[in-house]
């Protein structure tokens, strides 16, 4: 009992030590108090831009305690542009409250917890989503109704669902870059691909052929479905994450629980084209692949670390060594993603409540305040979530923008935490630049002094 009692105290004091350097540390900060967990948060589309801020579309999830049902809830979040605000508005905030720049804009019931969400890069009005069961369901966001989350209300009917999976797929699911296709994994330990295309063209199919209009009315009372492109055999336990190739549909890859980091390529047939074995000493939770570079991916395990691979680098016998392993968290991985602004950078989240931002450029860099207490390549750690980091997503409209979530009801009065925030941009910045720019406020800094 004490020693809880003293990890809940560390927490404490870390949080509180942090929301003292907000207004140093932090550009732009908005903490929104939320009534349910939620699992997972993705930026949509870029709605407005004004003079001082940016009007986005945030897509999150909420978990309830079944007294209302499970909701994918679509969001209007205003992101104050840089150099904007100032430092005491941003590090005011109450923890219980919710944030003005957020606010709902619709609701659709889900089938289900919401697991994981993803967009369509070519249309990000169109999500994917997991629940706890073999199906995938796609949402037209804007086309759907928004729905009152009342106890025994019926679930909204998904725009299409993709089957296909043997078993439930929570967690592993992705929507390709360059073309219409959807990638998950699930229990079933299979890697499911699909085409959102197939069902367009079979419905353009079907109204060119005689179908008799009973099937067309039977039909329209429940969910479209489509079947899978291809069914991928290699991993021997669950699949926890899948990624497209940034440059190819038909190239992908996917973790799991089994430790191995497998590469796919449709092309070839539904057999690994190239495995690691042992990726990490633990359940593989999280991949992600550079989109500035195809030949690095980065894989997040119950090891505590990331690791960064190099796909040149994989021999025949499917052994392959990481380029480096990042040691910064003190427990799992949950997330990991590349940055869409610095090819080098990445952010990493974990049930230690950190969400790490590194630098594989600046690995083996020693020189600096306080840089070699730090783990090599570590060059920002956002401290604001007071339990596991559960999903966080880089703005790709708003540089250097991050939404992140947190399960931690218990030090709220809510269901969690979400924040949307961005560093200030003097530590991402080049150092020259910095200095430079730094050097015109001598005399304001150190006084008369020379």
């Amino acid at each position: 009992m004490k020693k809880a009692k003293t990890v809940v105290m560390g927490v404490k004091d870390r949080y509180s030590e942090w929301k003292s350097m907000v207004g140093v540390l932090y550009d732009w900060l908005a903490n929104h108090n939320l009534v349910w967990p939620s699992l997972s948060c993705r930026w949509g589309p870029l709605l407005e831009q004004a003079t001082y801020k940016n009007r986005h579309r945030l897509y999150l999830s909420e978990q309830t305690d079944g007294s209302v049902p499970n909701t994918l809830v679509v969001a209007n979040v205003e992101v104050v542009k840089p150099r904007v605000a100032a430092a005491e508005h941003i590090s005011q905030f109450n923890e219980e409250s919710r944030s003005p720049f957020v606010k709902k804009y619709k609701t659709i019931i889900h089938p289900g917890e919401v697991n994981r969400i993803r967009e369509l890069r070519q249309n990000s009005k169109i999500v994917a989503t997991h629940t706890d069961s073999p199906e995938v369901f796609i949402w037209d966001l804007e086309t759907q109704p928004n729905r009152q989350a009342l106890l025994g209300a019926p679930t909204s009917r998904p725009d299409l669902v993709l089957t296909g999976h043997d078993d439930n797929a929570e967690y592993a699911l992705a929507m390709c870059p360059t073309e219409p296709f959807v990638l998950s994994g699930g229990k079933d330990k299979y890697v499911v691909l699909w085409s959102i295309q197939d069902h367009i063209a079979s419905l353009a199919a079907e109204s060119g052929s005689n179908v008799k209009h009973s099937k067309s009315s039977q039909k329209a009372t429940e969910s479209p479905s489509v079947g899978p492109r291809g069914i991928f055999h290699g991993h021997t336990n669950t699949v926890e994450d899948v990624q497209f190739c940034p440059s190819s549909a038909l190239e992908f890859c996917s973790v799991g629980d089994d430790s191995c980091l497998i590469f796919w390529d449709a092309r070839v047939g539904s057999v690994p084209a190239a495995k690691v074995n042992k990726a990490h000493d633990g359940d593989i939770h999280c991949v992600d692949w550079n989109p500035h570079d195809i030949n690095f991916i980065l894989t997040g395990s119950a090891d505590n670390t990331v690791k960064m691979f190099d796909r040149r680098k994989l021999n025949s016998e499917g052994v392959g060594s990481p380029v480096y392993k990042f040691e910064g968290h003190e427990a799992a991985i949950l997330c990991v993603q590349w940055c869409p602004d610095k090819s080098s950078v990445f952010g990493s989240s974990a049930e230690d409540g950190f969400l790490n931002i590194w630098d594989h450029e600046k690995v083996g860099q020693t020189s600096g305040p306080h840089r070699a207490s730090a783990p090599s390549g570590l060059f920002f750690r956002h401290a604001g979530h007071r339990d596991k980091v559960v999903d966080f997503h880089w703005n790709a409209f708003d540089p250097w923008t991050i939404v992140s979530v947190s399960d931690d009801c218990e030090c709220t009065s809510g269901g969690g935490t979400l924040q949307v925030w961005r560093m200030i941009d003097l530590i991402y910045r080049p150092e020259k630049e910095v200095l430079a720019e730094l050097d015109t406020y001598r005399t304001q800094i150190l006084g008369s002094t020379p």
